[in-house]
């Protein structure tokens, strides 16, 4: 008989693509993660706050980064006492 050969599969990334999806989770705070950065030691998982708390340090490090803030809703204008919403 003879023995099964199995082929391998190469290493998947945890990501399966470029992109991040709502199971991804910053690695300082557990919040939706929107920007993975990918360091010659490993990758990070970083909410949107925390990528900018941390941003400029980052990129002195030539890191790989997918950045998806883009997915953010912007900010939603204030509407004051006096005006309708309507």
């Amino acid at each position: 008989m003879k023995p099964t050969v199995l082929e391998e599969k190469p290493i998947e990334s945890e990501h399966e693509s470029d992109t991040l999806n709502s199971l991804d989770r910053c690695d300082s705070c557990g919040a939706q993660a929107y920007v993975s950065v990918q360091l010659s030691t490993g990758g990070l998982l970083f909410c949107g706050h925390h990528y900018k708390q941390s941003e400029a340090k980052l990129s002195t490090l030539n890191p790989a980064v997918v950045d998806e803030r883009y997915k953010l809703a912007p900010k939603s204008k204030i509407i004051s006492s006096n005006q309708n919403a309507f």
